[in-house]
């Protein structure tokens, strides 16, 4: 059964029954997504929906390998998938979002030396299919990084086709000051966004997003950027929080909150603040940093468990952060979203120099 017609009926049937025993209590739930609705319906700000669905029973397992190691193992199912196969996974993630009322769509797709093309292909198909029913905005993935020559070539292509160009700092590690540089340029002389993967690891060793705002200002890119994830951010003591949080305010930096994706994160003896393993949205917002939501993979390799559903991440992004501001909440589920994917005009007083 579809996770979101299950959601439905088994709303349907609590309504029955606290209508029947005359129970009345605030339905939390009820209340914000009708907010929602009235805002325009979701935004999904991250996902990587050429990849959905792939998770089996054989390939389970994989779920336990480290991050950077899954950047790899996911060549093989790459290389296997036909353009039709990545159109009928993608299909299916987007009809998800569209039962659940989802508005615009941000995702990422796979376009690299082991998969070619074959993404852009369907991604050119599932725009054209659904174009009156949601708007979709892509963004290219480089699972190979950006700076060695096959990885360089297949970024060049894919950065021609995508609405937004997409970065991971993290595989060209020793490199990431490079990285950012090749993301940033080119998107300076395309006049696209920039969304790139910071500090995932939820370590205070990593510090990307301070990169990616001192970057960001050197290429005058003030308003364009945008980080996704930033768990690493909470480890930091907390006079390196709030002089961060300014930093990306004045910088136009925003944010994308993905709360499941990295609520599994592993147990480790490294000392830190006491913190969940998630975005400190608590911190971002009242800071003045915009924050958006994603849900980055679905039923992968990478998180079997996600299943695509909007209220799921920000139920956890409520509970995991402690943040319960229903204004802040519903402009992250829908304004602040079209925001992080570039959709309103006038977005950011912070244009390109």
């Amino acid at each position: 059964m579809n996770t979101t017609v299950a959601n439905i009926r088994v709303l349907g049937i609590h309504s029955l029954i606290m209508k029947k025993r005359k129970v009345n209590f605030f339905d939390i739930q009820e209340y914000i997504t009708g907010l929602i609705k009235k805002k325009g319906g979701w935004v999904n700000c991250h996902a990587h929906i050429d990849r959905a669905y792939t998770v089996t029973q054989k390939n389970f397992h994989l779920y336990h390998a480290v991050l950077s190691e899954k950047w790899n193992l996911v060549d093989a199912m790459k290389r296997k998938s036909s353009v039709n196969d990545i159109y009928d996974r993608m299909a299916v993630a987007v009809e998800n979002m569209i039962s659940q009322n989802v508005s615009a769509l941000g995702t990422f797709i796979d376009v690299d030396e082991t998969v070619k093309d074959k993404a852009i292909l369907a991604a050119m198909k599932i725009r054209e299919k659904y174009k009156k029913d949601i708007k979709i905005i892509y963004i290219n993935q480089v699972l190979k990084g950006v700076l060695e020559p096959k990885a360089r070539e297949w970024f060049d292509v894919a950065v021609q086709f995508v609405d937004i160009i997409g970065g991971l700092p993290g595989k060209d590690k020793g490199h990431e000051e490079k990285h950012l540089e090749v993301l940033l340029s080119t998107a300076k002389t395309l006049k696209k966004m920039v969304h790139v993967h910071v500090d995932q690891l939820n370590t205070v060793t990593e510090s990307e997003t301070e990169l990616l705002v001192k970057k960001t200002k050197e290429f005058g890119m003030e308003g364009k950027v945008v980080g996704i994830h930033g768990i690493s951010i909470a480890a930091h003591p907390k006079h390196y929080r709030d002089t961060l949080y300014k930093s990306m305010k004045k910088a136009g930096v925003m944010m994308i909150s993905c709360p499941t994706a990295w609520i599994d994160n592993r147990r480790s003896e490294e000392l830190a603040p006491t913190h969940n393993a998630i975005t400190p949205v608590d911190e971002m917002v009242p800071a003045g940093v915009i924050v958006g939501l994603g849900v980055d993979n679905i039923c992968d390799i990478y998180v079997p468990h996600i299943d695509g559903s909007m209220w799921s991440e920000l139920h956890l992004l409520m509970a995991a952060a402690r943040f319960t501001d229903i204004e802040q909440l519903v402009k992250i589920a829908t304004v602040n979203g079209r925001k992080v994917l570039g959709l309103m005009e006038n977005s950011s007083n912070l244009p390109i120099k």
